[in-house]
């Protein structure tokens, strides 16, 4: 009888999912399949609200965040293009390679039957209907609760090198979750999924499984697809090991807040569960949600306007109100000249910013005098996204350097991955790149530059900046208040950019449909392209 009522609720809870089972259709053949697109499992995990009223239905909030939209994310298709077209011989293994993390469930499902992953053969993305069902999912339900617990945070599970659920019974396969289940629970899941049986355990806890995706080492090749060298592409993963973050924080304790209240994790009745976390998966690109949803009908976005808008607000909550902190010190003025700290310290458990190298974070600096006249500005955003003073931006082979002391309103403090070729130039081609020129973005808490292994090294003189540790950087301003009536007003704010100028226009030479739309995207996005995350006032 207890079975009865549970599937009852489900036949109850598939009709009310309504718009999002209407998109979807999952065939006979992908039930043959390890994975499974992510309409078998949000019904039954959606219409969920604290006592409060608070949505956190799991489908909902995963369907508007990067990685429900990984495969969509116009940036990514067009630098897959770009990377192609700048190494064509090397076509197939660029987007067998770059599948992996952006359309997953398509490059497991082709590495299960020993051939290449595709993108392109997939896009335009036509929605989750049909043969691009499993591509447009992104990252799904069942990718990261299918992962094993072996070898996670490993060197040899880096890049997505994770190991999944065996295939030996595709009707009964572990589907892992941080909850134990009860057999009738087990009974309607392996029927609505044809196969997944929910099993607790702790790894979907652990930072480890996110580390082992999160970690990404990229092949630089040569003229002839030859390999170069490697590239440290994204480490936060490995930051946050070097941190003393292990000790207080997990990632999905940052980037999944947990529900603090017991709570329903499905609609099909159950008890309630004290430890859920939210499914948003916030990061730092609101840049991309905002896309997403300005641009829903040219790349086919599942979420719906509300969701996108309430996700990117959180994105841009998330980061103004934990990543940073800005304070200013030490002031004196004399002689014409107001001189002062800026300490900007840097409150997340990686680099900030942290993971792929196109973000950028830097200080903006105001100076006005007793009458409100600008008598110094520093860092100012520019109406197309880039930034004044910026060399990079107005240069493709020329960056700013990190400075220590700042004089001049042409010289801004950038906290960003300059990445190099192997003939020591500036590239933003990321199969080019076989190192960094520079690497100061600030450290977290307990990171030890001098001890810190190559992969996430400083680079530049920051590593040689005494002022410039896991405490924070401080960076001195030297003013000339010339003729201008004190008391004078500082405004320092840090700016903080997913995507920034130089990275998204060095795709515009290139004459695809992918790079040559999302520079179309960027600049009609440029004005709303940066937040600030942090900032401070005085008057001296």
């Amino acid at each position: 009888m207890r079975y009865l009522r549970l599937s009852l609720a489900l036949l109850s809870t598939l009709s009310m999912a309504g718009p999002l089972l209407s998109q979807v259709s999952s065939s006979d053949k992908d039930f043959k399949t390890q994975f499974r697109t992510s309409d078998r499992c949000v019904a039954c995990h959606n219409g969920l609200k604290t006592k409060a009223g608070e949505d956190i239905s799991i489908g909902f909030q995963w369907r508007a965040s990067i990685m429900a939209n990984a495969s969509r994310d116009p940036y990514w298709q067009g630098s897959v293009r770009r990377e192609s077209i700048d190494h064509p011989g090397s076509q197939a293994d660029i987007e067998n390679e770059c599948s992996t993390c952006h359309m997953p469930l398509t490059h497991f499902t082709a590495r299960s039957e020993g051939r290449k992953a595709q993108v392109f053969s997939h896009l335009p993305l036509s929605g989750l209907l049909g043969k691009d069902g499993a591509a447009a999912d992104g990252v799904s339900c069942s990718v990261c609760h299918q992962v094993e617990k072996t070898g996670l945070g490993t060197p040899e599970s880096f890049n997505g090198n994770v190991a999944f659920a065996s295939l030996s019974d595709i009707h009964q396969r572990p589907e892992y979750g941080p909850f134990v289940v009860d057999q009738g629970h087990q009974r309607v899941m392996q029927s609505s999924t044809n196969g997944m049986v929910p099993q607790n355990s702790d790894h979907i806890r652990d930072s480890a499984l996110c580390g082992s995706c999160h970690t990404l080492f990229t092949k630089a090749l040569g003229p002839q697809g030859q390999q170069i060298g490697t590239l440290p592409e994204q480490m936060p993963y490995l930051e946050w090991l070097h941190s003393d973050y292990p000790k207080r924080n997990t990632c999905q304790s940052c980037h999944m807040p947990e529900v603090q209240e017991p709570v329903a994790v499905t609609a099909v009745y159950g008890p309630l569960r004290q430890g859920m976390h939210r499914h948003e998966f916030i990061g730092g690109n609101f840049l991309m949600q905002q896309m997403l949803n300005d641009y829903r009908g040219d790349l086919h976005t599942a979420a719906l306007p509300q969701e996108l808008v309430a996700a990117s607000g959180r994105t841009i909550d998330f980061l103004k109100s934990q990543s940073a902190r800005v304070t200013l010190q030490n002031a004196e003025e004399k002689s014409g000249r107001l001189s002062l700290d800026v300490h900007v310290e840097n409150l997340t458990g990686h680099k900030l910013p942290t993971a792929y190298p196109s973000r950028r974070a830097w200080l903006h600096i105001i100076v006005q005098d007793r009458d409100g006249r600008t008598i110094f500005e520093s860092g100012a955003l520019n109406p197309d996204g880039s930034i004044v003073g910026n060399a990079n931006d107005v240069d493709p082979y020329r960056y700013e350097p990190h400075y220590r002391e700042i004089t001049s309103p042409q010289q801004v403090e950038i906290f960003e991955p300059i990445l190099s070729d192997s003939h020591q130039n500036v590239t933003t081609g990321l199969l080019s790149a076989v190192g960094y020129l520079k690497d100061n973005r600030l450290l977290p808490s307990g990171f030890e530059k001098q001890s810190a292994s190559k992969d996430i090294a400083v680079i530049g003189d920051a590593l040689d900046d005494p002022n410039f540790t896991d405490k924070g950087s401080v960076i001195r301003y030297a003013i000339d208040t010339a003729a201008a009536p004190g008391p004078f007003h500082v405004r320092a704010e840090l700016w903080y950019q997913p995507i920034g100028f130089r990275w998204a226009h060095n795709l515009e030479p290139y004459q695809a449909a992918e790079p040559q739309r999302f520079v179309r995207y960027y600049e009609s996005e440029a004005r709303r392209s940066a937040v600030v995350l942090a900032g401070a006032d005085a008057s001296y």
